[in-house]
């Protein structure tokens, strides 16, 4: 064995490291965590100043082992998990379940997987630092007491099911999507006009152009503007001022871990689960630095090296060193910003598709930083009208010098709306301009844009909830429990008004369509999400209250910097919490969300929508549960409705389905109904889905067409089954998307494996054999089919 053993957290980490360290060390991983508190209320010790109980899982007991072995044949143990706080507490895990000793086993980090780095750790090792550990403990402890104390009562007061959760930073997060839709429900749209006019102007080179020249004084209402338009027949129409200014724009700072996933949402459309796993995998490659930061700092080694790439790949006006600050008076300034571990390295075309185009994006942004200011001339053209007293203003802007935009073009969440970018041709004071006509177009002030997931990022980040390591986690979270959704919604049109007076003063009006409302990627809250996020605000509301978790955040900043002991800290938060709980439990109504539609006209009966277990419902009737006569009629809510939005007609519409379409050939009804993934038609248990892109939809389809759907789905089923025992019609052998299994009622039980490995690479082969396959050896195989692992959660005690 060789003298030194590294231990890190992943498997592609340790390969690069080995490769950097030579034949004396020996790299191995932890894959992550190796140890996490044990399940159940009992895993934390309130009484004993919040004493946590670990254990190691399952899966890692073999990793563990392994670990053990390799520490007893070894001289020196250096443990170099990642550098943040989650790192420190896995070295830490490391000491105390391979019986290190934490005051003198050494503890390496470095900002990037780099010969020059790793070595510069090696020669300057520390032991792990308690208060980093302290920190990330207190976060573990609090987060697993909030939320197995505010999960129970989710179950008991919101649904009947135990499939809800609450989260001190998710449930926050859940809170700021479902109060931008409140805002956007609230808006009350309003239309202005805008005004602007096209004159015919020489270009440089003599050619005919058009320059456009918009009015500042926004309309509010059509009679204005067309009184305005009106005010300007046989206008002359002249330049009174020209102001020309210089300008610059100077490059952003560095990635951060929240601007790399807003920037990698806008420029490549990826998540931001998506963003940190392609960066993890530059980093453990020693491509980039560290992922995982909130600091805009870099190293004077690294702005001396990308001084030097630019200098050699664009000049020396290109370059000009900088230092960024970070604004954020929690930052740790001691780690660097994201950025390439070598600047001469412009892409990394070894690596995946991804990889490749996040580390140009980072590798553009870094160089950017350390480059000169773009230089700009921009142009104020005033123009002055010969029958009234307002005055148009044509803008425009000239690059003089690129600098840094050679490289990097900045962009956000808002559309630029300004027209600077253009160039105005040559103009002079007391130049009359030749008009050909102008516009007053109908627009409208436009509601809060719903967030996406690199624009919820940035909000939290204002706000300071979460930290680098807990966005995309949280974000994924919040998907994964339906409070939020991330969808792209149709808009719909909606009708303006476009007046025009031309050359010969004609004024002309006319109404044009457009559509709105349409969004791509937007995060919506579900009626799940705005029920339960409403709930924890009323009895809740210092959990989610955005200061208090940011103050949470600031406590956590004040354990690791060792002013606060991380048990005070939490003695201080979770007494008057938990007692809040006991009373909520005993005082909270259950609450469902419900709402009264209006009465059904046919039955007298009352129409509401509610929440039922599976979800936001109708519900026609069912008032008194003795009467045997009024039992409740259910029906789904439309798609793209809420439960705050659904109406009595919505209610009507569904309440009319399952619709029968007719009988087929055979006497056997055919109908038409909405299911959990969308429309279908429904022969038996024959269940066709209605096409998106179908002509007809679920309240058109014939029975012709229905009749069709069902034959095409029918031959489809056909070819997927292989075998059906007529012992038991009920056992099938089928062929799925991973290849043939095993139906037996509604349990899927794969082949053994013995079958499968024989016919390897031989699906054909495989299904030949399963066709020979006896009804009893197939019972034999559902017999000693392993057990599927239960998902189960663990429920918190009363």
């Amino acid at each position: 064995m060789a003298k030194n053993l590294v231990i890190v957290e992943s498997p592609a980490k340790a390969k690069t490291i080995e490769k950097i360290l030579g034949k004396d060390f020996s790299v191995q991983s932890s894959f992550g965590h190796i140890r996490d508190l044990a399940k159940g209320n009992d895993a934390i010790e309130i009484n004993n100043n919040f004493n946590p109980k670990y254990i190691v899982s399952e899966k890692k007991k073999e990793v563990v082992s392994k670990l053990k072995k390799a520490v007893k044949t070894t001289d020196q143990v250096w443990l170099a998990t990642d550098e943040d706080r989650e790192g420190e507490a896995i070295s830490w895990h490391l000491c105390e379940v391979l019986g290190l000793n934490v005051e003198d086993t050494k503890r390496i980090v470095f900002h990037e997987i780099t010969r020059p780095a790793i070595e510069k750790a090696v020669k300057n090792p520390r032991i792990v630092d308690m208060n980093l550990v302290s920190a990330q403990q207190a976060r573990r402890v609090l987060d697993r007491l909030v939320g197995f104390e505010l999960s129970p009562i989710l179950w008991r007061k919101v649904s009947n099911t135990n499939s809800l959760s609450a989260g001190r930073v998710q449930s926050v997060a859940v809170r700021i999507i479902v109060e931008r839709e409140e805002e956007i429900k609230q808006f009350v749209v309003k239309p202005y006009f805008k005004v602007s006019a096209i004159f015919e102007v020489k270009s440089k080179s003599g050619k005919i152009v058009e320059m456009k020249a918009d009015s500042p004084k926004k309309f509010n209402d059509e009679a204005g503007a067309v009184a305005f338009l009106e005010s300007c027949k046989s206008a002359v129409y002249t330049i009174e001022n020209l102001e020309t200014k210089p300008a610059k724009r100077k490059p952003a700072p560095p990635f951060t871990t929240s601007t790399l996933q807003q920037d990698a949402s806008r420029k490549l459309g990826f998540s931001v689960s998506r963003t940190m796993s392609v960066a993890q995998k530059l980093y453990e490659a020693g491509k980039i630095t560290y992922m995982r930061t909130d600091s805009v700092n870099l190293s004077q080694v690294a702005i001396d090296n990308a001084a030097l790439a630019i200098l050699g790949k664009f000049g020396t006006e290109y370059v000009e060193k900088r230092q960024y600050k970070t604004k954020k008076k929690d930052a740790q300034e001691a780690h660097e910003a994201i950025r390439p571990s070598y600047f001469d390295q412009e892409t990394v075309t070894e690596l995946g598709r991804d990889e490749q185009r996040l580390y140009e994006l980072i590798w553009k942004r870094a160089i950017a930083s350390q480059m000169s200011d773009a230089q700009l001339e921009r142009t104020t053209a005033t123009i002055n009208i010969s029958t009234n007293n307002e005055k148009l203003v044509a803008k425009g802007e000239v690059l003089k010098f690129d600098g840094f935009l050679k490289v990097y073009q900045v962009s956000t969440d808002e559309d630029d709306e300004s027209e600077n970018s253009k160039i105005l041709p040559p103009l002079s004071i007391g130049q009359q301009l030749d008009f050909l006509n102008m516009t007053a177009i109908e627009r409208f002030n436009r509601p809060p844009a719903r967030y996406t997931e690199a624009s919820l990022v940035k909000k939290m980040e204002e706000l300071g909830i979460g930290r680098p390591s807990t966005y995309a986690p949280t974000i994924a979270t919040i998907q994964k429990r339906t409070y939020v959704v991330k969808e792209s919604r149709e808009g719909i049109d909606r009708f303006y008004k476009v007046h025009t007076l031309d050359k010969a003063n004609a004024l002309e009006t006319k109404t044009e369509k457009e559509i709105t409302g349409a969004e791509k990627n937007k995060l919506f809250p579900t009626d799940m999400g705005i029920l339960v996020t409403k709930f924890l605000i009323k009895h809740f509301g210092d959990i989610l209250n955005y200061d208090f978790t940011a103050q949470i955040e600031s406590d956590f900043d004040e354990i690791a910097s060792g002013k606060v002991q991380w048990f005070e800290m939490l003695n201080e938060f979770y007494h008057p919490f938990h007692q809040k709980v006991k009373d909520t439990l005993e005082t909270a109504d259950r609450v469902t969300g419900s709402r009264d539609l209006g009465i059904d006209p046919k039955t007298g009966k009352k129409i509401i929508a509610r929440l039922g277990k599976y979800g936001p419902m109708i519900q026609l009737g069912g008032e008194n549960p003795d009467d045997e006569n009024d039992k409740p009629k259910f029906a789904k809510i439309p798609a793209g409705k809420t439960l705050s939005t659904v109406t009595l007609e919505d209610a009507l519409t569904m309440l009319k389905l399952p619709r029968i379409l007719g009988e087929n050939s055979d006497g056997k009804v055919i109908k038409a109904n909405a299911g959990r993934f969308g429309p279908y038609v429904q022969l038996e248990k024959t269940f066709a889905s209605i096409p998106k892109d179908a002509e007809f939809d679920l309240y058109s389809v014939t029975l012709e067409q229905a009749i069709e759907l069902i034959k095409e789905k029918q031959e489809k089923d056909a070819k997927k089954i292989i075998k059906v025992f007529m012992e038991d019609e009920s056992i099938s052998i089928q062929n799925g998307r991973w290849g043939p299994y095993i139906k037996a009622g509604k349990k899927n039980v794969k082949l053994p494996a013995e079958l499968k490995t024989e016919f390897k690479g031989n699906e054909d082969g495989l299904i030949q054999k399963c066709r020979t396959i006896t009804f009893e050896q197939v019972k034999e195989m559902i017999k000693n089919a392993p057990a599927k692992k239960s998902r189960s959660k663990t429920k918190a005690k009363k």
